[in-house]
């Protein structure tokens, strides 16, 4: 078994980035959203790059992060990729890889309790803004 502490920042993102956008999916689907368009268009306000760097900076600013997930968030954002950032600047892009880390992370770890705390959070703070 692969030790996940072992694991690229990428690697963690590609992970989280499915999670992510999964729990976004069932999150408007629950509230009601069902027509294709408006779905895709209000997922977007949750798991564009801008969006994920606006929640990672709120979560750090708010000190909501443990320092291992801090650690997590770093790694992927400073880890190095060949995708070029589509409709965002380059920091942009670095910020919600390493958003994504953390949710990779959390996943594969199995700490499902804390992973869908701090989704619960990115929720509220998407649709308070």
């Amino acid at each position: 078994m692969l030790d996940v502490n072992l694991i690229n920042g990428i690697a963690l993102a590609f992970e989280g980035d499915a999670v992510y956008s999964m729990y976004v999916r069932r999150h408007l689907i629950m509230t009601g959203q069902t027509k294709p368009n408006q779905l895709h268009r209000m997922a977007t306000h949750y798991v564009s790059a801008k969006a994920q760097a606006m929640l990672i900076n709120k979560l750090i600013d708010e000190k909501l992060l443990t320092d291992k997930e801090e650690d997590i968030y770093r790694r992927g954002r400073n880890a190095t990729s060949n995708t070029k950032a589509k409709n965002t600047d380059v920091i942009t892009y670095r910020m919600s890889t390493g958003f994504e880390a953390v949710i990779g992370y959390l996943h594969m770890t199995e700490q499902v309790e804390r992973l869908e705390e701090l989704i619960a959070w990115c929720f509220k703070v998407v649709e308070e803004s």
